[in-house]
């Protein structure tokens, strides 16, 4: 964006503050537009001691012309006032143009059928934001693969002891395939900036969908006669040294080699108390209410992003949360500090 600002009144850094923040909350509302086509004028000056700052915003876009000016005491508050203006205009002027192609253009009378137009953001002067590629997944499941297992296998927690599932029913590499899979598919991605959101919105279709298929299974009317249904009896050792060391062999310095992205008996335990205090100081609350608040409070997302994640409304969101503090707050008076740091993490 091509931006001009000539000031008729002492600079100073307040205003100078000001007119960047106002810039950068312009340019988030432009993205739709090319740069090189969209410039922006502003003028501020100082007609009177009594009159105070007079601020005009010219906007030119390739669609067409906005204009706001505003007056105020001081130079921040005009310079903000303006800007306020522009931006209600900017929505205006986009919402005008989202819908550009359903008007009606006639050219010699009602008899004449209407000409059909195009949407904007299909035009040349139009620039889409990037979309997810596999790359992008590539990167981030490199980066966050350990993040993305502790929340399935939270949630496959929370669901065993609710008895959703069995204990083997369904396990967390499962889950996280199946997210991969999903998100490497031919289904339609979303933005870029909505990468992470969207996997964990994988994340539980995926696990709602494969719990209600082990359901299916589960019924009466499922039972296939050449399928067993004993438990699994596998008493092999899951140890990692194990699953390429044979008894015969001898250990080299390369089998000692550390692998730090197992955790250690010590990390395993606190995860799995950790876990078992979220289940005691939520016990009551509903699944949805449930994933909202550790959606909020332990993955840290923002109430629009766990909307996008859940596909409900922000304010059902907001009422989840605030549900499960409650139910936070009400709990035993054990492991209290651990209750407080919740509470704290999850204040709306």
């Amino acid at each position: 964006m091509n931006v001009h600002v000539s000031y008729k009144v002492h600079k100073t850094p307040d205003i100078e503050k000001e007119i960047s923040h106002q810039i950068e909350k312009i340019q988030k509302r432009l993205h739709v537009f090319r740069p090189e086509l969209v410039h922006l004028k502003a003028v501020i000056d100082q007609n009177s001691a009594r009159e105070g700052t007079l601020v005009s915003v010219n906007l030119r876009l390739p669609s067409g012309q906005l204009t706001a000016e505003a007056k105020a005491p001081s130079p921040t508050a005009a310079i903000k006032a303006a800007f306020d203006e522009l931006i209600q205009q900017i929505s205006r002027h986009k919402e005008l143009l989202r819908s550009s192609h359903k008007w009606r253009r006639w050219r010699g009378g009602p008899q004449e059928s209407p000409e059909p137009g195009v949407p904007f953001e299909q035009t040349l002067a139009a620039v889409l934001p990037p979309t997810i590629s596999a790359d992008d997944i590539g990167s981030y499941v490199n980066a966050n693969l350990g993040r993305l297992e502790r929340f399935v296998d939270r949630e496959l927690y929370f669901r065993r002891a609710d008895e959703e599932i069995l204990e083997d029913g369904l396990s967390t590499s499962e889950v996280v395939n199946e997210v991969i899979a999903r998100a490497l598919g031919d289904r339609e991605r979303p933005e870029k900036l909505t990468l992470e959101p969207w996997l964990y919105h994988l994340a539980l279709e995926a696990m709602n969908e494969m719990t209600a298929r082990l359901h299916e299974l589960e019924s009466p009317d499922a039972l296939h006669l050449e399928a067993s249904r004993r438990r699994q009896n596998v008493q092999g050792s899951d140890e990692a040294a194990l699953q390429f060391h044979q008894p015969d062999e001898g250990w080299t310095r390369e089998s000692s080699i550390p692998d730090r992205r197992v955790s250690t008996p010590e990390q395993a335990a606190y995860s799995d108390e950790m876990v078992a205090l979220v289940q005691a100081a939520l016990r009551g609350a509903s699944r949805t209410d449930r994933e909202a608040f550790l959606l909020y409070g332990i993955e840290g997302f923002s109430l629009n992003e766990i909307a996008a994640i859940t596909g409900r409304h922000v304010e059902a969101v907001r009422e989840s949360v605030q549900r499960a503090r409650d139910c936070v707050r009400s709990a035993p008076s054990i492991a209290s500090e651990f209750h407080q740091e919740l509470l704290v993490k999850t204040r709306i």
